[in-house]
């Protein structure tokens, strides 16, 4: 027994280990490590990280009260009394349409052109008629909508503003055509069916 233990104490002194084996044989004692490092950490350059957020400003839009006095000026006797009217429907949408000479303006149920929440497909709408005559900066044009959704009305203003270009002279009917732009969209959604979930959509099938 004695042999062994001092064979191992031999061995364990002639490896380089921190621990120290103490003279009684049965007990060894490993000192701990200091519960506390200090770690000194310096660099000689310091880069610092700044952000910045800045909030953008609503864009200021002009009062409907003040739109509402411009088309009274401009449109004395109301859209009836106008002669370059037209009139366009889509779906359950009806717009009456009149142009008067000027910088290109739209005003859409007493609101800009920002009525349409800045879509590019619906401004794209109302503006090819003009845009296919070259009139997009020589005519303002005064619309009341009402009935369907946003789309559909501006697929009707399309067709107001068409067929109040008529009435500013007769040969714009030759492009207007070939664009399609006088043409009445005459699709609607189709009914739904009693049994069935939509028009033509049918339940799942059961066979018992």
């Amino acid at each position: 027994m004695a042999l062994s233990i001092s064979s191992l104490t031999s061995s364990l002194s002639s490896l380089s280990f921190s621990s120290q084996i103490s003279r009684n044989p049965s007990s060894i004692s490993i000192p701990q490590p200091p519960k506390t490092l200090p770690i000194s950490l310096s660099s000689k350059s310091t880069r610092s990280l700044s952000i910045s957020a800045t909030v953008a400003a609503p864009v200021e839009t002009e009062p409907v009260e003040n739109l509402k006095k411009l088309v009274k000026s401009r449109l004395p006797g109301g859209f009836a009394a106008q002669t370059i009217i037209g009139t366009g429907r889509r779906k359950c949408a009806i717009a009456r349409v009149v142009l008067q000479e000027g910088t290109g303006k739209f005003i859409i149920n007493y609101r800009d052109a920002k009525y349409l929440q800045g879509n590019p497909l619906w401004l794209q709408y109302i503006k090819v008629p003009l845009l296919t005559l070259g009139y997009e900066t020589s005519y303002d044009v005064f619309v009341k909508a009402h009935g369907g959704g946003l789309s559909g009305q501006a697929q009707a203003i399309s067709l107001g503003i068409a067929r109040a270009l008529l009435k500013v002279s007769a040969d714009h009917r030759s492009p207007l055509k070939k664009e399609g732009l006088l043409t009445r969209d005459s699709r609607v959604v189709e009914r739904k069916k009693v049994g069935l979930k939509k028009a033509r959509k049918a339940p799942q099938f059961s066979k018992r």
